[in-house]
């Protein structure tokens, strides 16, 4: 696949697909600037290499294909405008706009037309005539078949950046040193089954944790008290555990409710009380996984063990993380709410993905529309160098 370094950039307009789409509070500041600062390398590399000019664009939260004033792209070019050291101009719409005379352009959201997430061909078609070379460097939104991902592909010449290069590099997975396990978590096993069935061909060990395990406690014949379980998914569990890479946390912390002061109780995976829900693996489980992250070389991590976003639950996952940091091993992170989860140790990691859905569907042998949409719409550009 084209990357920018198989195009001559020299006097050319382009367009840059960033994925600014980051965390922000109530006011509507930004609480972690690391994708702003993921799509620096190649916004310099273009920079360095005498481009006429270069213009970005992205979605920031979920406006519905309205104006929303807090989801307003001004405070992303602020912050860009600062790690960059020079001038970033925001203007105030996506299309239809008087692109200005200046180095570096910022569009307003995406999304704040419906047209965006549609798909829609006169949308794709107006963003395409902004420049003469198009790059696909937010790889958080490959999965997703929208007009600035896989329409815009059909009239603009188009190739990826080095952060979807380097995302595509490490989430392949070829050939890697062995033992290599891999950890999932999250709530529900309907989302990560197409990822189970995938990384089971792949691994040594399948460590699993989060609230997916109670679908598998079930489908052994445990009862599960309050925990979230999916009854559909029963039948597809009990083929799983015939597989002996399948390892499943032995203890549990149970509640009472989810909350900070609730009553807790640490139980083997048996023996969950009825009127209790289970919302971490326990401290053997923790040593448990630490002696098959010792053993390994290489480990995939997608998914909080437990439900972290309450602290007393998510010790697991911070042991974890901490001791993967530790490890000095091969450390690939599937983005998602694992990204937020071992943010204090993310730069010990060997790969910390910036795409979670993204990252499950490349890993699980889905084709990306973005992907597939540069592959099929390879438009020739006039310099190939």
């Amino acid at each position: 696949m084209r990357t920018i370094k198989d195009i001559n950039l020299d006097n050319k307009i382009i367009l840059i697909r960033v994925d600014y789409n980051v965390p922000l509070d109530e006011e509507g500041n930004i609480l972690s600037d690391s994708r702003i600062k993921e799509s620096l390398p190649t916004i310099k590399y273009i920079l360095e290499h005498n481009s006429k000019q270069i213009i970005l664009m992205s979605h920031l939260g979920k406006p519905d294909g309205k104006s929303v004033e807090k989801l307003k792209m001004d405070k992303i070019a602020d912050r860009l405008e600062k790690l960059l050291g020079t001038t970033v101009v925001k203007v105030d719409d996506c299309i239809d706009v008087q692109i200005p005379d200046a180095k570096i352009v910022m569009l307003e959201n995406l999304r704040f037309h419906p047209e965006e997430e549609q798909n829609d061909e006169l949308f794709a078609k107006k963003l395409s005539k902004m420049a003469e070379i198009y790059v696909n460097d937010a790889f958080g939104t490959m999965h997703r078949a929208h007009a600035s991902t896989v329409g815009i592909t059909k009239f603009v010449p188009g190739c990826i950046g080095f952060l979807v290069e380097k995302e595509l590099k490490y989430l392949t997975i070829k050939d890697p040193e062995r033992p290599f396990i891999a950890i999932l978590g999250g709530s529900k096993i309907s989302t990560k089954m197409p990822v189970i069935k995938e990384l089971i061909k792949k691994v040594d060990y399948l460590l699993l944790g989060g609230a997916m395990i109670f679908t598998l406690y079930k489908a052994k014949g445990y009862e599960v008290g309050q925990s979230l379980y999916e009854k559909e998914y029963i039948v597809e569990a009990k083929m799983l555990l015939n597989n002996e890479k399948i390892i499943l946390p032995d203890d549990i912390v149970c509640a009472n409710k989810k909350s900070e002061d609730s009553d807790t109780k640490i139980v083997h995976e048996d023996e969950i009380p009825n009127d209790m829900i289970g919302l971490d693996i326990g401290p053997d489980s923790i040593e448990l996984f630490k002696l098959y992250i010792k053993k390994a070389k290489t480990i995939f991590w997608n998914g909080p063990l437990g439900y972290f976003e309450i602290e007393k639950f998510g010790e697991s996952t911070r042991a974890i993380a901490e001791y993967l940091a530790d490890s000095g091993k091969t450390v690939i992170i599937g983005g998602g709410d694992t990204e937020e989860a071992i943010i204090p140790w993310k730069e010990k990691y060997t790969h910390v993905s910036t795409g979670g859905g993204a990252s499950l569907e490349y890993i699980s042998g889905k084709e990306l529309p973005a992907i597939k949409a540069l592959k099929e719409n390879e438009i020739e550009f006039h310099d190939i160098t």
